[in-house]
């Protein structure tokens, strides 16, 4: 009995802050859709004899410079900034499964031409990457999702193309391939089941550098431009004023840091769960 007490007892926390992040991206999810249903104050709104307002009951997170209220503004920037986030990886999933697919099946010539450049692009860092990219396309919301999934492509099109390697050998493929079934078929049918369990476990786990790319970008000020709320650019107009307005920053980039922490632990959690099936 003291046996099984003691296995039990370290996956209570591990199951804790597992049902914490789930709560955390529930909530984050329920802000993107349903803004109005969490804050009923305009984000766009201000007040100059509120300005600067530390959290009160009135205004939970405080109000900034121009008197607008920090976590309405917070709430109502959630979907610009989950957008990018989701757009993102959506785009680095589908080019990078692409390319490793492509790169991997074929072989020879076209698998080291593609893994050349994928090479070049691994040896450059993910947010310097996309800041070059965002140069070349223009600033916007939309841009920086792009770039941001861009950057993030070569780690798929790597890991989709070891993938594929790994079960272009398999015995049912070359039977297929013997059979005289095509080469389309064969990768929809018997290499993409196999190599879509490890790339969508780590779509998951790129969430959260997504999110954290993503503000980054928009606090450099590549993102919506003002009025428009959004997280990153929230603690850009903060900056200015953190020594007399802790709130003004320090709230919206707690959003941020949990929003991350939570995406890494259900990632984590989705990763381990594909890895025992």
């Amino acid at each position: 009995m003291s046996l099984l007490l003691i296995e039990k007892a370290p996956r209570r926390p591990l199951a804790v802050t597992l049902w914490l992040s789930a709560a955390m991206l529930l909530m984050v999810l329920l802000w993107a859709i349903f803004p109005g249903g969490f804050s009923h104050q305009d984000p766009l709104a201000g007040d100059a004899l509120q300005a600067l307002q530390p959290p009160s009951a009135a205004h939970w997170f405080g109000t900034d410079h121009l008197g607008r209220d920090i976590y309405s503004r917070s709430v109502f920037g959630t979907a610009l900034t989950l957008q990018a986030t989701l757009f993102s990886v959506a785009i680095a999933l589908f080019v990078g499964t692409l390319i490793g697919v492509v790169a991997g099946y074929a072989g020879g010539r076209i698998d080291s031409l593609f893994m050349r450049i994928i090479d070049i692009l691994m040896a450059i860092p993910n947010l310097l990457l996309a800041m070059a990219i965002i140069t070349v396309l223009g600033f916007g919301t939309l841009n920086i999702a792009v770039a941001v999934g861009l950057s993030s492509v070569a780690t798929f099109a790597r890991l989709t193309r070891g993938e594929v390697l790994r079960s272009r050998t398999n015995l049912f493929v070359e039977a297929a391939r013997a059979s005289g079934v095509g080469h389309l078929a064969i990768i929809q049918r018997h290499i993409l089941p196999h190599a879509l369990a490890p790339v969508l476990s780590l779509a998951a786990l790129e969430l959260g550098f997504a999110l954290l790319s993503v503000s980054a970008l928009s606090f450099l000020g590549f993102g919506a431009p003002p009025p428009q709320p959004e997280w990153g650019l929230l603690i850009a107009e903060g900056r200015n004023y953190i020594a007399a307005a802790w709130w003004y920053t320090t709230l919206p980039g707690m959003i941020i840091v949990l929003s991350v922490l939570a995406t890494n632990r259900i990632a984590g959690f989705i990763q381990d769960s594909a890895e025992k099936l």
